[in-house]
């Protein structure tokens, strides 16, 4: 392999490759071995299957956390569990905070409670708050009774806070410093430290009480003249800051704005008692990304890939039931219109064009609202405007989509009156499913419910039934 042609190191699909490869060719020798009639055939499988155990485990030692966990992912049970148990034990903890849920049952699910609880005590109070809910109760009870008395506070306030609050995200590992000392006595106590909490772009500057004054960024401290005191030389205005109660999606949205990297968290009294960094927020948004995927698409929860075929069922039922009754009434509205399919055929072959082509436009109006409705663009206020907006974009695509259509109509079927009824038939499902793209996310809002749960489902059963209704019904009055 020439230079250009290596891989990056941290090119995660070639670390999976050849973990994949090591598994594969660990079971290739000991399957070849273990039918071969020699002499102490158990001594040599032994050999064999420790050598390979070793240069797998090794390959592991190499890896980031991250890196593990997507392996552990892209791997069957059994390869999965088996890779598991040869991760070191101290490095459990980040994994399973890396890794999906669905994953995370399925290894707690093979640890002692002994090993949980060492996994659980590697961790900082809000990793473990984040992974507190997988744990048997008795594991965090005894987790908890573990902690010093900082720590069990930290634990507690972690976990009283909502999931998608900015208390859920914050940690309790920053720096802060006192606006009243020179910048040189900063510098000397940040050399005490071995390490600096990740992502620590600035420092918290505040009062005895630890109520924020304001912020000292590293470059500042690092530029500025060590006799000048941190109130000198300390940002004060246009402080950014988060309460535990804020949203987290108004955080995220304000690290994207603002192009943070930290940023403190205070309570009511403007005391900082935890921070935000950017990795949260990331983690965040791709939890929450991932989580509107799989709702759109009727998925109730993450699903694990190589989960059992029952667990899959359990989580797809609903909607595929959901899915079932509209796809019954669709059939019935075609069965309403029989006698004139009979009497013109055509309709047979055009009818799913004007179903499909108004699920798809629906589907693009409801993908739109639901990402405002995410980044705090829409107001319910405005879904009068908005809805007028869709109609009118909705009325050109169907005049002219559907003007298209109708001219083919016309042209394989001889027919003038056919291909108007189609490009009616067009305008009319497109302009009901830019109505549904608008409504139901907005109306699932204003009722508490999450906007983007099933939406391609509900507007592709409207759009169907709709659209043959339409259609059929259109061709029953003006062709028959």
């Amino acid at each position: 392999m020439t230079q250009e042609e290596e891989l990056h190191p941290d090119d995660v699909q070639q670390h999976l490759r050849e973990v994949q490869e090591l598994l594969a060719r660990q079971k290739v020798v000991e399957d070849l071995v273990h039918r071969q009639d020699m002499p102490r055939h158990e001594l040599v499988e032994t050999l064999v299957h420790k050598q390979h155990e070793a240069a797998l485990q090794t390959k592991l030692d190499e890896l980031h956390n991250a890196d593990i966990a997507y392996i552990l992912e892209a791997l069957p049970l059994e390869e999965r569990l088996y890779v598991w148990d040869l991760v070191k034990a101290e490095r459990n903890g980040e994994i399973l905070l890396e890794v999906s849920d669905a994953v995370r049952e399925s290894l707690i699910e093979t640890m002692a409670p002994e090993e949980l609880k060492a996994a659980a005590e590697s961790l900082d109070a809000d990793e473990l708050a984040d992974l507190a809910p997988d744990l048997p109760p008795e594991v965090i009870q005894d987790v908890f009774q573990s902690l010093d008395t900082e720590g069990r506070e930290q634990l507690r306030t972690a976990m009283s806070y909502p999931e998608d609050s900015v208390g859920a995200l914050m940690d309790f590992d920053m720096v802060t410093v006192r606006e009243d000392v020179s910048l040189e006595v900063v510098l000397r106590y940040l050399r005490r430290f071995d390490d600096l909490p990740d992502h620590t772009d600035k420092l918290f500057v505040v009062d005895r009480e630890d109520h924020l004054k304001g912020i000292l960024t590293l470059e500042t401290l690092l530029i500025s003249d060590p006799e000048l005191e941190v109130a000198e030389v300390m940002r004060s205005e246009t402080v950014i800051s988060f309460t535990p109660e804020d949203e987290a999606d108004d955080a995220a949205q304000a690290f994207e704005r603002y192009d943070l990297v930290s940023a403190p968290v205070v309570d009511g009294e403007k005391r900082v008692i935890g921070r935000l960094t950017v990795a949260d927020v990331v983690d965040y948004i791709r939890e929450e990304s991932e989580a509107e995927i799989l709702s759109n698409a009727g998925l109730r929860e993450e699903e694990d890939i190589f989960a059992s075929v029952w667990d899959s069922v359990k989580n797809r039922w609903a909607w595929l039931a959901i899915n079932l009754v509209t796809a019954f009434v669709a059939s019935r509205v075609i069965g309403l219109f029989e006698d004139s399919i009979e009497k013109l055929v055509a309709l047979a072959t055009l009818m799913p064009i004007v179903a499909g082509i108004g699920g798809n436009s629906g589907n693009q109006t409801t993908t739109m609202i639901v990402r405002a409705i995410a980044m705090g663009q829409v107001e319910q206020s405005a879904m009068q405007r908005l809805l007028k907006k869709e109609l009118g974009v909705a009325l050109i695509n169907g005049v002219v989509w559907g003007g298209l259509l109708g001219l083919l109509a016309w042209w394989l079927y001889d027919s003038v009156s056919l291909g108007a009824v189609m490009t009616g038939a067009m305008t009319l499902n497109l302009l009901l499913a830019a109505s549904a793209g608008v409504l139901i996310p907005m109306l699932r809002q204003r009722l508490g419910a999450d906007p983007a749960i099933g939406g391609s489902v509900m507007i592709t059963a409207l759009t169907d039934s709709g659209g043959f209704f339409i259609f059929l019904g259109l061709a029953t009055l003006f062709l028959l």
